[in-house]
């Protein structure tokens, strides 16, 4: 997730806002349509050529696709349905272990993290927001969760869930949607690195069946220790071993060539595991899953009683920002995988604000997009909003059909996986690459992730929305300033923008010239494009103090040197260059065109006898009708 902002032109499916799409198809609908769909021309095999895909099924599942695909007209049919179905089995297989693992590191039993999986499917894939992004719980929010049960328990996780979303919903009604959009690259960089380097070094405990000690410095401190503890201890060996391979693992498998690199690699390991924690003398540490509606919990009186502490306002706060905007981060980044429908950002962040809702009410995980699942959802080939829509329904049938396989899972495994995904958000290339670019955002980048692993989410990322600011204030002012001395007059001249943040330099001038002893001074600002009030002040107030003590000081502020040059002066140099432009053979294409000239106040108007070049009040109009001729009528009125 290292850029941001909508994808441009679509792929093959016209523009975004709906058009045609051209060209043979192979097992689907033809082409990408845009954002209301489109006609599509060529030959399809396969697959309907955008025939209804409420047409697609028959009975609930087919009344089911034709609400979730209704939208995107053009799209669907046989062919899209399989997809549709096939790309929603690869995100559950993906979402699986994710959700299980989130929950997990995130200190709240592991039924919880599939509750969010399955509203983050059916609550929030339903909606027209975005087609191919897929919610669930994030591994970015992790260390905040765990945080937040820590501080104030799993029942007041709900509560905080559930204001969440409805001041995103809030959020998304007034068009703010995109507001997040304007946030320095590099601070959404800086806090990504600053989620994944405490989420790797928190789960490198459970990977070895330890306990984390509890904040990322003391995680990092207790590296020493754990390493001491593993070498003497066999069973947690065995359960880092499986840890490193499930790492490795998810680095390599995608390079697996046949159909065996489809398979996501987290699954993979979760299979290895299951099989290695099944032997004789293996005693890792397996998953522990109950009930899956029993894990259900209403917040209740005393919860929101509590909503008065300031604490708990804080954490509702930081979950809204940090939820929208991996969200919306994310919904960017996915646009840009794909030349279907764009996200509608508001529309999104209602989405993401009715699931988080929901996850509140149920005591569930927050909600937002995640990266991991959108990808394999568009690399498997989905078209409507169906796949990400069935995979809640499949981790729904699975978690109640068949919760005993879970219990199986090695919680190393798992945690090996969330590793794997810290080491993705860290993204370290990204650092040296952002170096080479712009060293001012490498700084801002750089103290985002500082501060966060060294306080919290929140203050970090706040931190380093205030140190873009003051870069771009720094970049911005931009002033210049020349002295020089004549034979009895101290000249300074600006240019640029003069803002507080250059003050200490404008003082200083002004002072230099005040002790130059000449008796007259000449502040010359016309060239300056932007005079804030802290420099105005501090110039009139400079010009002042100079005149009291009988210096002369003359003052150009800002735009005085057009308005005091008179109109008749600059109509005459401009006809004149004009005039030069042309006796010297060349087009005065950039000469500024003539003005009328007004008579000021009092000045006797042109004698009559004098031809004026102006048009008079009597003067008759002639408009030039500027539309091409019929092709058959300039032909013939050319011949004729």
């Amino acid at each position: 997730m290292a850029d941001w902002g909508p994808g441009g032109r679509s792929e093959g499916g016209g523009r975004p806002g709906g058009g045609s799409a051209r060209g043979p198809v192979v097992g689907g609908s033809p082409g990408g349509p845009g954002r209301d769909g489109g006609p599509a021309v060529g030959p399809a095999r396969g697959g309907s050529a955008g025939g209804p895909a409420g047409r697609a099924g028959d009975g609930v599942l087919g009344g089911l696709v034709g609400k979730v695909t209704g939208g995107s007209k053009g799209t669907g049919g046989k062919g899209d349905l399989v997809t549709d179905i096939t790309a929603s089995l690869v995100v559950f297989l993906v979402a699986l272990p994710l959700c299980i693992g989130v929950a997990v590191a995130s200190g709240v039993p592991a039924e919880l993290g599939i509750i969010s999986g399955v509203i983050g499917g059916l609550v929030v894939g339903a909606v027209k927001g975005s087609t191919l992004q897929v919610s669930g719980p994030a591994a970015g929010l992790a260390a905040l969760v765990a945080d937040t049960v820590a501080d104030v328990g799993v029942a007041m996780l709900g509560v905080i869930v559930l204001f969440s979303g409805i001041l995103q919903i809030v959020l998304g009604l007034v068009k703010l949607g995109r507001m997040f959009q304007a946030t320095s690259v590099a601070v959404v960089q800086g806090m990504l690195a600053g989620i994944g380097v405490p989420l790797m070094f928190s789960q490198a405990y459970p990977m070895a069946d330890a306990k984390a000690p509890g904040t990322a410095l003391e995680n990092m401190a207790g590296i020493p220790g754990l390493l001491a503890g593993i070498l003497t201890n066999s069973q947690a060996m065995i359960a880092t071993l499986l840890g490193i391979v499930t790492i490795v693992l998810s680095f390599v498998w995608k390079k697996v060539p046949g159909p065996a690199g489809k398979i996501p690699a987290a699954l993979v390991a979760v299979g290895i595991g299951m099989l290695v924690a099944a032997l004789p003398g293996v005693n890792v540490k397996t998953l522990q899953v109950g009930n899956l509606l029993a894990s259900v919990s209403l917040p209740g009186a005393e919860q929101f009683g509590a909503l008065t502490d300031g604490a708990i306002i804080t954490a509702i706060l930081t979950f809204t920002v940090i939820a929208s905007a991996e969200s919306l981060f994310t919904a960017a980044a996915v646009d840009r995988m794909h030349s279907g429908p764009r996200t509608r950002y508001n529309t999104e962040l209602v989405a993401q604000g009715v699931g988080n809702t929901v996850a509140g009410v149920l005591g569930a995980l927050p909600i937002t997009a995640v990266v991991a699942r959108s990808s394999a959802n568009v690399q498997a080939g989905a078209k409507t909003r169906l796949s990400r829509t069935l995979h809640g329904l499949w981790l729904l049938a699975f978690a109640l059909l068949l919760p005993q396989v879970l219990a199986l899972i090695p919680i190393s495994v798992l945690a090996g996986v969330l590793v794997h995904s810290g080491w993705k958000l860290f993204a370290p290339a990204e650092f040296p690459k952002m170096w080479r670019q712009d060293r001012g955002e490498f700084a801002v980048m750089t103290l985002t992730t500082l501060v966060i692993v060294a306080t919290a989410l929140l203050e970090g990322v706040l931190f380093g929305v205030a140190a873009g600011i003051v870069l771009a204030a720094l970049r911005m002012s931009q002033t210049v300033i020349r002295q020089h001395m004549e034979e009895d007059t101290a000249k300074v001249v600006m240019a640029g923008n003069a803002t507080f943040l250059r003050l200490p330099k404008v003082i200083e001038a002004l002072e230099a010239a005040a002790a130059s002893g000449k008796p007259r001074i000449r502040l010359d600002l016309t060239g300056v494009t932007h005079l804030d009030h802290a420099c105005r002040n501090q110039v009139e107030e400079f010009t002042a103090q100079q005149r009291g003590l009988g210096l002369r000081v003359e003052l150009l502020m800002p735009g005085e040197a057009k308005q005091a040059e008179p109109a008749g002066s600059r109509t005459a140099a401009s006809a004149a260059s004009a005039a030069s432009a042309v006796s010297a053979g060349e087009a005065p294409a950039t000469a500024p065109l003539p003005r009328r000239p007004v008579a000021a106040m009092g000045e006797e108007p042109a004698e009559a006898g004098e031809p004026s070049p102006w048009p008079t009040a009597d003067a008759e109009w002639f408009y030039l009708d500027t539309r091409p001729l019929p092709e058959e009528q300039s032909r013939s009125s050319l011949l004729g």
